[in-house]
């Protein structure tokens, strides 16, 4: 039986220069040369993980066009085009379009004023979480909800707490039934039905994690969390993102992942 994070595909985008415009709210820009290194290394990890990896040439236009999972979902049965909910960001869905037709039969999406990101999209075995946020709106999160449900997917909407950008940014999916989270989001009752690891104090960004069939991929700065995880048996590798993390962002954003299925040939 195949598992939520066994994936055999991933697209990702390179970042244009205009990476260091970026959106980011605590830290200088970061230097373009050092993203450039840490997203190359980055597909390595994905190639190393297993996934056949199609990679997109960038978009100056778009600064922050390198975290393509905010403007899409994948699925095995499917894509739904996103609309992130920042004006800056609006037209990379569109520009996202032409992947997704060569890769899926089936591509959905978001119209109007329906605002949401996939940093707030969460997928388990059980169920999709969508968490409302600055950038996820009520009308976006319900036509999600219309959406998934054509894929025969249950939802659970939650609110993301008003200091966390992304529902993601503080929790991620570990196994088939747990999810690792900051202590905030754990505590939050959320995740109802669910085990769940708190991240060790101090290392919060590290719930912002990524699970590729058996990798598990986390900054390289969060020790603690690498070590909790090799004692519970998992193959944590550690990623330096530093330059990444200067524009609000981590490992799942950068790329969209799905297991094959419905692909067009």
């Amino acid at each position: 039986m195949k598992r939520v994070f066994d994936f055999t595909h991933a697209i990702v985008r390179e970042p244009g220069r205009s990476v260091v415009n970026g959106i980011r709210s605590a830290f200088d820009a970061p230097a373009y040369e050092c993203v450039i290194a840490e997203h190359r290394a980055y597909i390595e990890a994905l190639r190393g993980a297993g996934l056949t990896v199609d990679v997109l040439p960038p978009l100056e236009a778009f600064p922050d066009s390198i975290f393509v999972e905010d403007p899409a979902l994948v699925f095995p049965e499917g894509a739904i085009l996103l609309r992130p909910g920042v004006a800056s960001r609006l037209g990379e869905a569109e520009e996202m379009r032409g992947a997704l037709n060569r890769h899926f039969d089936r591509v959905l999406e978001l119209e109007g004023e329906q605002y949401a990101d996939g940093g707030d999209v969460l997928v388990s075995e059980a169920e999709v979480f969508i968490g409302l946020s600055k950038r996820t709106n009520r009308s976006g999160a319900e036509r999600l909800v219309a959406l998934l449900a054509q894929f025969g997917r249950k939802v659970r909407v939650a609110e993301t707490p008003a200091d966390i950008l992304h529902f993601k940014s503080a929790s991620s999916l570990l196994s088939e039934d747990t999810v690792m989270a900051t202590k905030r989001l754990a505590e939050s009752g959320v995740f109802a039905g669910l085990n769940v690891l708190v991240v060790p104090e101090g290392e919060e960004g590290a719930a912002n994690f990524l699970r590729i069939n058996d990798t598990v991929l986390v900054g390289d700065r969060y020790l603690r969390t690498i070590e909790m995880l090799r004692r519970e048996s998992f193959a944590a590798q550690g990623l330096k993102i530093d330059e990444i993390r200067k524009l609000d962002a981590g490992l799942s954003c950068m790329s969209l992942r799905w297991r094959r299925s419905t692909i067009r040939l």
